[in-house]
């Protein structure tokens, strides 16, 4: 929330609801700057289910909004470094695991459901060029690396 850099703060993990995390962390972050409490930030990763950390100046400004917060149950003793957080604010790539060779099946778009070889990755625009099985014609088609899921996976076939 602010930009300056506060080194007295620290990481604390708060538990919510199930598939509530979102909603936990956006009223969190209200309740924050309506009240002007000492949160700095607050981040929902998706691939931490269940939890909501917050970066707070002391455990007891954390304590007191997950008391007013709907879905968040309570906050986790302890606190957590940037250190063990860091791979949550590293984007991963949407293309990552995906080889050449490899067959995919398409789970968005006009082509939702079939099943294609992989010809190219470009990893750059996060793109995958395909090859659909069924059809009559072999067409490349190039689509984005989250609009497939990974079926087999081939090592390079040259």
């Amino acid at each position: 929330m602010n930009n300056e850099v506060n080194t007295d703060a620290a990481i604390y993990v708060v538990k919510t609801t199930a598939n509530q995390e979102r909603a936990v962390a956006n009223l969190i972050e209200k309740v924050a700057k309506k009240e002007h409490l000492g949160i700095i930030a607050v981040l929902a990763p998706d691939e931490l289910k269940g939890y909501v950390l917050v970066e707070a100046t002391c455990p007891e400004v954390v304590d007191q909004v997950v008391g007013n917060v709907p879905h968040a149950r309570a906050m986790i003793k302890g606190q957590s470094s940037f250190a063990e957080i860091a791979h949550f604010l590293i984007p991963k790539l949407t293309v990552t695991g995906i080889t050449e060779g490899s067959i995919v099946e398409l789970i968005s778009g006009p082509f939702k459901g079939e099943k294609a070889r992989v010809k190219r990755v470009d990893s750059t625009h996060e793109e995958i060029t395909v090859e659909l099985f069924e059809a009559m014609v072999p067409i490349p088609v190039t689509v984005r690396g989250d609009n497939v899921r990974i079926l087999k996976r081939e090592e390079q076939e040259k």
